[in-house]
């Protein structure tokens, strides 16, 4: 009769041990808080991000329990880049804020490349940006885990384009407030108005600026193209998110979990490399299929923009960023 019971019991006590032994792991759980500050759930960062939170998940055993918020859930930009620093939100994708070290806007420092193929070079792991960058995040309290490339940007508008300087004139258009990219749009002849993303669509809408100067040409097709009609490749910039962590919150998990986030990155980085030019053809043709037109100026236009941008604002970023980091655009950007 005992034997029956114990046999009868076994699975029971089992049961119950499995039961205590995973809410034990699951009180003792790393719990980290991941965000993008723009791209909805279904948005390509969006995706991104939560690819990013999975891998964490799966490759820890449940050992780090990820949670994830997109755009908007927690604020603007800004107000998500302050809770970044704080290690209130511990990993970011996100596009840098210059409000914490001038030098994080060395991203957007205009025509440091002019193709694909000097860009994939400059911004993968070991080439010229890609360091510079994590040096530049690291002095800032920021683990930097490597960029998540977009392309080239350019400028949408309505009513009216330029696909040369001298057309430029009389077209307000939006920028990301963080310098240079103001100053960069400035040197292409336009007006600027720096606005948060946020606040891009009802800018828009109410004509406060004519046009957009931040993006690639995803950002205008998905989220203004009912309110923009031309999109012209200018390729002042190269543009790249950051995979990036409160580097307290790195620094205080294990070598183990450490591993396993950085490497997580770096498939999220690499599938970015691999479709992020795709992406972007994508979206020519679906801009160009929705009535809109598109416009990449001459090779000679293009060098003039280029010309303008690098004779009135490089001078500007060695105030900004540094000598010696200037010194590693001037020696390795390609000349025109």
């Amino acid at each position: 009769m005992a034997l029956t019971i114990k046999k009868l019991l076994k699975p029971v006590v089992t049961g119950l041990l499995a039961t205590s032994l995973l809410a034990s792991q699951l009180a003792s759980a790393e719990t980290l808080k991941l965000a993008t500050e723009a791209g909805s759930k279904d948005s390509p960062a969006g995706e991104a991000l939560r690819k990013w939170g999975d891998l964490i998940e799966k490759n820890s055993n449940g050992e780090i329990d990820v949670k994830v918020f997109y755009q908007n859930e927690l604020g603007g930009q800004q107000e998500m880049f302050d809770l970044l620093m704080a290690g209130d939100l511990d990993i970011m994708l996100n596009w840098p804020m210059t409000s914490y070290d001038k030098r994080m806007g060395v991203v957007y420092a205009p025509y440091m490349t002019l193709s694909w193929e000097e860009a994939v070079k400059a911004y993968s792991p070991g080439g010229w940006v890609n360091n510079m960058l994590g040096s530049i995040y690291a002095d800032a309290g920021l683990k930097f885990f490597g960029p998540w490339p977009e392309g080239f940007n350019g400028v949408a508008t309505r009513g009216k384009y330029s696909v040369n300087m001298a057309d430029s004139e009389g077209l307000k258009v939006r920028t990301l407030p963080a310098f240079p990219f103001p100053q960069t749009v400035q040197a292409l002849g336009y007006q600027t108005a720096g606005i948060d993303w946020g606040e891009v669509y009802t800018s828009l809408q109410t004509g406060v600026v004519d046009g957009e100067a931040g993006n690639v040409i995803f950002w205008d097709y998905e989220y203004f193209r009912d309110a923009l009609d031309y999109y012209v490749r200018t390729k002042h910039m190269f543009m790249t998110a950051i995979l990036t962590m409160n580097l307290d919150s790195y620094e205080s998990l294990s070598e183990e979990h450490q591993k396993i986030i950085s490497d997580a990155a770096t498939v999220i980085m690499n599938d970015q490399f691999k479709a992020a030019k795709a992406t972007d053809e994508l979206y020519v043709s679906k801009w160009k299929a929705a009535g809109k037109q598109y416009f990449e100026p001459t090779e000679e236009q293009l060098n003039a923009m280029a010309k303008s941008a690098r004779e009135k604002v490089w001078p500007l970023m060695a105030d900004e960023f540094g000598t010696k980091i200037m010194a590693t655009i001037e020696k390795n950007a390609k000349p025109l």
